[in-house]
């Protein structure tokens, strides 16, 4: 077990299963699933290096070059042999003067995780090219509880980094979505609460096309999209540049202004303010990591992903109601957010709430978006309360010059032959890939090969499932065929420097090797994994199970 604990500190992987049962009947008898627990960004020993250059893959089946790719150096133009498919593929010029004394860093043996970072010449930084918080600040509290909010919010304001995009949207009654860039005078754009706000009532009512036409024809996202950045800069702005016109605007912030009768609840438009935060970062950002981090202080009562009305007469739907499909509200609530939550996947944007009331917030709703982009959830009972501010510390605080928080990920599986994926447990959506590697069991997110990850840090991991399709076979040709197999798992992932990078982890294990082998008792040690997006929770106990067929080197 020594050499299985080692490569785990090594790629950041777990398996119950290091040596994997030879065939599907085998396999059926397993308790425990052919699984793999995958954390992509836990930090890489020292030693490894960062690669400047984009990775070689295998031009039959696209996986990345690897330390158990077999090369050779004795042919006229390098050839290196794709150790999941056996494709043979040629080295580019640049790699002429490798050897096996005078290796790449990808094909070091203890390279089995490696990152690239594309470095481009002449690069300039553009606009969402580092870390983007976009505040929505629940105003229908009562002044204390906005007191604390404010508080909290001033003193992170002064952790975040001087190139971070800062945002602010307040809502009540109706969403105000405050201009930084204009600090003359106070200028907010203003949406009716209580109806659905489209992307193209966002566009036209905030004047992104005031100085110039806008496009006849095409999808308005970005500055490639024909938007200006000075259009963008009045809502998105560096924190060094937009601090004193923050700190302006949070200190004189007030309780929502309108009236509550004393037999209703506060008019709080919560799904809206959450969907023109979307669709502003979807025009501004589309494609570049950032965070929406929503202060809910109650309810949601008034317009779209409402959860109860504004009636107090009508009791907030408890847990007995959700289960006895009873909530009038929920199911309409849930269609919304799932719909903002492809919206969010598909910009690449993540959904943090940080909801702090004594009454329920509407999590049972929300809590599709927040699991598909792999935001967090805070819960608390008071803005003022020490969970709340310091776990609002820790998302925002910079680790040195970067923070903890990486965004806008892909992650992508290839294995060998005789293996297919059932799915994935985790804080992730799927992008529909679909081939010859899917299963036909679906577990978690399945039916494709590609996932999407808006958020992710040190500390995400993944809970993959496979299935082995594998047919009988003899003794004979068993101990003949190679016995090893493959996993590569490829993360795309903006880092906190604002850079693209793809860090690639290749695991090689066995397949037992045949009918013949002999029975082991097998124990396998409780452990635990822990989702923070998603919310999920694998435990496993001690268990001993006799698995026929293992190898003995288990």
């Amino acid at each position: 077990m020594t050499e299985f604990l080692d490569l785990e500190f090594q790629d950041s992987v777990r398996m119950p299963w290091n040596v994997l049962p030879g065939t599907k009947s085998d396999a059926a008898n397993c308790v425990i699933p052919i699984s793999v627990i995958y954390t992509p960004l836990k930090p890489l020993p020292s030693t490894t290096p960062l690669l400047p250059y984009s990775p070689l893959r295998c031009r039959n089946c696209r996986s990345v070059i690897n330390p158990f790719a077999i090369v050779d150096f004795s042919s006229a133009n390098k050839i290196w042999i794709c150790s999941f498919c056996l494709q043979r593929n040629y080295f580019p010029p640049h790699y002429q003067y490798i050897s096996d004394q005078n290796l790449p860093g990808e094909l070091y043996p203890q390279c089995t995780t490696i990152e690239y970072e594309t470095l481009a010449t002449n690069e300039k930084p553009q606009i969402g090219s580092s870390n983007v918080f976009l505040f929505v600040v629940d105003t229908c509290v009562i002044e204390e509880e906005l007191g604390f909010l404010k508080s909290a919010l001033l003193q992170v304001l002064g952790m975040v980094p001087e190139n971070c995009l800062i945002g602010l949207i307040t809502f009540g009654t109706y969403i105000q979505v405050h201009e930084l860039g204009f600090t003359q005078i106070p200028k907010v754009h203003v949406f009716k609460g209580s109806k659905e706000v489209t992307k193209d009532q966002v566009l036209e009512q905030m004047g992104f096309f005031a100085k110039r036409p806008r496009p006849s024809t095409g999808v308005i996202a970005g500055v490639r999209d024909g938007l200006l950045e000075e259009s963008i800069a009045r809502f998105l702005l560096p924190a060094s540049d937009c601090e004193f016109v923050l700190n302006s605007i949070l200190e004189e912030l007030q309780k929502d202004p309108w009236p509550v009768p004393s037999n209703q609840r506060a008019a709080r438009c919560t799904g809206t303010a959450l969907s023109v935060a979307a669709h502003l970062l979807g025009l501004c950002l589309p494609g570049s990591g950032a965070r929406i981090m929503a202060f809910l202080g109650g309810p949601s009562t008034e317009g779209p992903g409402t959860i109860v009305s504004k009636n107090l007469s009508e009791p907030m739907r408890s847990h007995k109601d959700l289960d006895k499909d009873s909530a009038p509200h929920y199911h309409k609530a849930v269609k919304f957010y799932e719909e903002l939550s492809k919206q969010l996947v598909h910009q690449g944007h993540v959904l943090d709430v940080f909801a702090c009331a004594l009454d329920q917030v509407g999590v049972a709703e929300l809590k599709v978006a927040v699991e598909k982009t792999g935001g967090l959830v805070v819960l608390a009972e008071s803005f003022g309360n020490s969970v709340f501010k310091e776990s609002l510390r820790r998302v925002v605080q910079s680790g040195g010059h970067d923070l903890e928080l990486s965004s806008n990920g892909i992650f992508e599986i290839s294995c060998s032959k005789d293996i297919k994926i059932q799915g994935i447990i985790g804080p992730c959506a799927s992008l529909e890939k679909k081939g010859p590697l899917c299963s036909e069991t679906v577990i978690g997110q399945g039916n494709t090969t590609a996932w999407k990850l808006c958020g992710l840090d040190k500390t995400t991991s993944l809970c993959l499932i496979f299935d082995v399709v594998k047919k009988e076979i003899s003794d004979a040709i068993a101990q003949s065929e190679n016995n090893q197999f493959y996993f590569q798992f490829l993360t795309y992932y903006q880092h906190g420097s604002g850079r693209m990078r793809l860090r690639v982890t290749t695991l090689s294990r066995r397949w037992v090797a045949g009918p013949g082998s002999k029975e082991v008792r097998v124990a396998i040690v409780s452990f635990s994994f822990v989702c923070m997006g998603g919310g999920y929770v694998i435990s496993i106990s001690t268990l001993h199970e006799n698995l026929p067929d293992v190898h003995p080197d288990n």
